[in-house]
């Protein structure tokens, strides 16, 4: 992002990924920032809070002077299909939006691990950071010279693959299933803990058939990158929904 003007970087103190656009309990964390390093940028800051919160305190001007853009990634393993609700990379640039400013989340695929969700330790060997780096910078190039008429929310998953083995580029949908799913839990007693246990999720298969281009995880499998531009939430209509409010206007008469 350097060349692309002044860089204020503001992240998570420690690991939050899965943390959506969640603030915390913020009365009562009484979060705080320390300034960090990082070579070639304006000013660094680590925060004690999740990505929307570093976002949510940039825009009350905890970094400085307003901004014109949020960038938030690389995360280490797509965020696609439903994980878009959870991701803490996405969360950072609702936030962004939700504050007048457009976001752009960058993401890349994992190749090991079996997971395009995220990837940890052993899996993030071999990432090829600077694709990822360099597809997301020709995205922001052309919104610093071009704004949005209205703040956006864009969603960008790169395969993890030298920039010339990239197929190209696909404008795609949210993914209605996901690249690997929660099967079961288990729930297993903590030695020496009355009434307390673990939770452990089981994995079952990737489901690499019936995805298309067309959806975000299809395109990335495929070697594309997927950009996806992410609507607010807003209120619809649901077949029968009426059932339950009017269970309520009985209620109150």
């Amino acid at each position: 992002m350097v060349p692309h003007g002044e860089v204020i970087v503001g992240a998570p103190n420690i690991e939050y990924s899965g943390a959506s656009a969640a603030f915390g309990a913020v009365q009562q964390a009484h979060p705080e920032m320390n300034r960090a390093h990082i070579d070639g940028i304006d000013a660094a800051w680590a925060i004690a809070g999740p990505p929307a919160l570093c976002v949510m305190f940039a825009n009350y001007g905890a970094l400085g002077d307003p901004f014109d853009l949020v960038v938030a990634g690389i995360n280490p393993g797509a965020n696609v299909g439903r994980s878009v609700y959870h991701s803490g990379t996405i969360g950072a640039v609702v936030t962004a939006r939700n504050g007048g400013v457009t976001g752009v989340a960058v993401s890349q695929a994992v190749t090991t691990g079996g997971v395009m969700g995220q990837g940890w330790d052993e899996m993030i060997k071999g990432q090829k950071w600077e694709t990822a780096a360099t597809v997301a910078a020709a995205a922001v190039s052309e919104l610093i010279a071009n704004p949005l008429d209205q703040p956006g929310c864009l969603n960008i998953n790169v395969p993890n693959l030298e920039l010339h083995e990239l197929k190209g580029v696909r404008k795609t949908e949210v993914g209605e299933r996901v690249p690997a799913t929660r099967t079961t839990v288990d729930v297993e007693p903590r030695q020496g803990h009355k009434d307390s246990f673990y939770l452990k999720f089981n994995w079952g298969g990737l489901g690499t058939e019936d995805y298309t281009i067309d959806e975000d995880i299809g395109a990335v499998r495929d070697g594309y990158v997927a950009t996806t531009w992410l609507s607010k939430t807003h209120s619809i209509e649901v077949p029968g929904g009426d059932r339950a409010e009017q269970a309520m206007r009985d209620l109150l008469g």
